[in-house]
């Protein structure tokens, strides 16, 4: 699907910059200058909606291709072995949007709490001699029963994405970030970097995560419950004072390759901490060269087992 592309004018050597419509800041390729993208007042579009908050770059260029190349470098049994000589073909520090909420929940629960307790129990087993012996044990046993209350707790700093380039699911590979460092929206800030608009809505972000706050609630409400045991049945909660703010993280984006028939591998790196993540190929040969070492190795237990049993040594 081809991208819709914006085209801007630099306002130092008054080149034409082409760049996907998503974004609204850049670096021109010819002068180095900067652009900040001004959208027309009457715009309508989901996108358009202006930043709240962001988090500066910690990471610089330097040290973000130090730590890929370290994280290529790493030993990884299932990858292709040639992953190892991959090699970067595209950089890029950007911010991306994403959403910032933040609720109050008050939930009703229903649970089973399992309260342990020891016993002492009589059994009957065959000694040494091959005697019928009477022997006690302690054995601990566990008692449920039902419990029911409320919750209260407030639910912060849930992040989700707000671009539609990158997923949720990716974006929580290099999580978390300190958002004690988080700073109201200056243009300035972004000037020199890439950077992107929202590309899915505030409805859209703030039903993603409500839905994350949900697993967070759940989580807490277990950890809340008392007993030896628990087991959380059911709970309903009740979400208020509810915000929602969009906010600009940084991130270093880079493209490599390790072979010429290869798909591009994205590494992601968080630009305020350095985590850095991505998604390992896995080399099929590898795979099941591993799965039949693994049956071999079970095999050959059960083998030495049926010799431990002399039942192979019978037959022999």
């Amino acid at each position: 699907m081809e991208t819709e592309q914006l085209e801007i004018r630099c306002d130092d050597c008054g080149a034409t910059l082409t760049m996907p419509a998503h974004r609204f800041a850049a670096v021109c390729p010819f002068c180095a200058s900067p652009s900040v993208v001004d959208r027309p007042a009457g715009e309508s579009s989901a996108r358009r909606e202006p930043p709240d908050f962001i988090l500066g770059f910690v990471i610089d260029r330097a040290e973000a291709e130090r730590r890929v190349k370290a994280w290529i470098g790493r030993s990884r049994f299932f990858a292709p072995s040639a992953l190892k000589q991959a090699k970067v073909h595209s950089v890029e520090g950007i911010y991306l949007p994403v959403w910032l909420y933040g609720c109050i929940a008050h939930s009703q629960y229903e649970a089973r709490i399992g309260e342990d307790y020891t016993t002492t129990e009589s059994y009957t087993t065959t000694d040494s001699k091959g005697r019928t012996v009477h022997r006690t044990r302690t054995v601990t046993k566990t008692e449920w029963r039902e419990l029911s209350g409320t919750h209260a707790s407030y639910v912060l700093d849930v992040l989700v994405t707000a671009s539609k380039g990158l997923d949720n699911a990716e974006l929580e590979t290099i999580e978390p970030f300190d958002l004690r460092a988080m700073r109201r929206y200056d243009p300035a800030i972004v000037s020199g970097w890439a950077a992107e608009e929202a590309t899915l809505s505030r409805d859209e972000g703030h039903e993603l995560a409500r839905s994350e706050a949900l697993e967070f609630i759940e989580d807490r409400i277990e950890d809340f419950l008392p007993g030896d045991s628990s087991s959380l049945q059911h709970f309903d909660s009740r979400l208020s004072s509810e915000d929602t703010d969009l906010v600009l993280l940084p991130i270093w984006v880079f493209a490599a390759r390790y072979g010429p028939n290869a798909e591009s591998l994205r590494i992601l790196i968080n630009g305020q901490t350095g985590e850095v993540q991505g998604k390992v190929p896995r080399s099929i040969v590898k795979i099941v060269a591993g799965s039949l070492l693994g049956l071999l190795a079970v095999a050959l237990i059960f083998l030495l087992g049926l010799f431990a049993l002399g039942v192979i040594g019978s037959f022999l």
